[in-house]
């Protein structure tokens, strides 16, 4: 199952851009190859190993043209980016997560009816399978691990439920601990809202929640995690319902004020919420719309993710496909349109920005392309760097790096 592959790095363009450490890690979470050359590398000794681990879609009725994750390394000293590992035989292992201490990987499977474990080996990356659990729900569109790395919360898209999944000393996953049904009255949209649709699960920035976006019911939901029982407990009050037809889908917070952003997937919109970290709950501020006002075609959202300053927010639109800038006024959490960059691909459904906030890097599901942008500081605006990794229906990128 665990094929290993080694494969040759094409040139990449603006190769300036990746020079030393930050370009090194920034080159990971783009899932390709990338060369340092120039004062900026660092030595063998001072470098870290780096190591970059890429989900897709397998199908062909997602109409996908991914293998299985891979698993590729970046050497710290020269850059060259070398594939180390095919994890094949796996139906869309559409979400990758790692636990907090950086020694498992956990994946979600897109339309499966279950989750998967793999540890890392340290020294080289790869990945060894460790077991496979029942999520008891279809389409495990998103999974997280809880601030302890003692449990797995898989939010199921098809069947309207999370779940809680014990995880043992050695990274495996024991069965199910707590399954939970979403209620609520579905959205008006007919075919994307005939039931509950959760889409994330992510814990906020004191890990304390689990906030979770319903685009089925047009609410976003709050829970916490009971670490003793392994069983999640309704917040008070357990969801804030949206407008009708937004289809709430993902959720990020300010990494130092108290605010929550919600992407929303059907009317292409985001709203600002204030949260409180002591009592979880969400209260609105503001709608904007992710789409410039001339764009007169169909669009979803996907993705949005807060800058590492906290000074933007960015998010996917897919159809217009394009990146959407805002800025936020600390002041109030609200938000500002910056610009559109357009994603140089086809349907934009993921992207992320390396810890420094330095890249950001957009995963083009159609047209099997990652493309890295950088990033401006001062605006926050992206500008191309001429880097594009080709890797088929990519949907997810994590990437870890140990002390050397």
């Amino acid at each position: 199952m665990l094929a290993n592959r080694q494969t040759e790095c094409g040139n990449i363009g603006r190769r300036d851009f990746l020079g030393g450490a930050v370009g090194a890690l920034a080159a990971i979470a783009a899932g390709g190859c990338a060369t340092m050359t120039g004062p900026g590398a660092t030595s063998t000794r001072e470098a870290t190993a780096m190591f970059a681990y890429v989900g897709c879609y397998t199908t062909r009725q997602r109409h996908a043209r991914g293998e299985g994750i891979n698993v590729y390394r970046v050497d710290p000293a020269s850059g060259q980016w070398t594939h180390v590992q095919l994890v094949g035989d796996l139906v869309n292992p559409s979400w990758l997560t790692l636990d907090r201490q950086q020694r498992f990987l956990y994946s979600g499977h897109g339309d499966g009816e279950h989750a998967t474990a793999f540890a890392i080996d340290k020294p080289t990356g790869q990945l060894k399978l460790l077991n496979q659990q029942s999520t008891g729900g279809k389409n495990g569109v998103r999974v997280a691990v809880d601030p302890t790395s003692h449990f797995l919360v898989v939010g199921n898209y098809a069947s309207g439920t999370v779940a809680v999944l014990p995880i043992n000393r050695e990274g495996s996953l024991a069965p199910l601990s707590h399954l939970v049904t979403l209620t609520g009255n579905p959205g008006p949209h007919r075919v994307e809202q005939a039931s509950s649709h959760p889409h994330d699960v992510p814990f906020d920035r004191t890990g304390r929640f689990i906030v979770v976006p319903d685009k089925g019911l047009d609410k976003v939901f709050v829970y916490t995690l009971d670490t003793a029982s392994g069983t999640l407990v309704a917040n008070d009050p357990p969801a804030v319902t949206t407008r009708p037809g937004a289809g709430p889908r993902h959720v990020d917070f300010h990494p130092g004020q108290p605010y929550a952003y919600v992407i929303n997937e059907l009317d292409s919109t985001i709203t600002t919420y204030r949260f409180d970290p002591m009592q979880g709950q969400l209260k609105p501020l503001q709608v904007i719309p992710t789409l410039p006002p001339s764009f007169t075609g169909n669009n979803t959202t996907s993705e949005i993710a807060v800058a590492p300053s906290g000074r933007f927010v960015y998010g996917s639109n897919r159809g217009h496909d394009s990146i959407v800038i805002f800025a936020v006024d600390e002041a109030s959490g609200a938000l500002a349109p910056v610009g559109w960059e357009p994603t140089q691909g086809k349907t934009p459904r993921f992207f992320a920005l390396d810890p420094s906030g330095t890249f950001l890097y957009v995963a083009n599901q159609d047209s099997d392309t990652i493309v890295c942008f950088r990033v401006d500081q001062a605006t926050g605006k992206l500008l191309p760097t001429g880097h594009v990794v080709k890797t088929g229906s990519p949907s997810s990128i994590v990437f870890l790096y140990w002390a050397a």
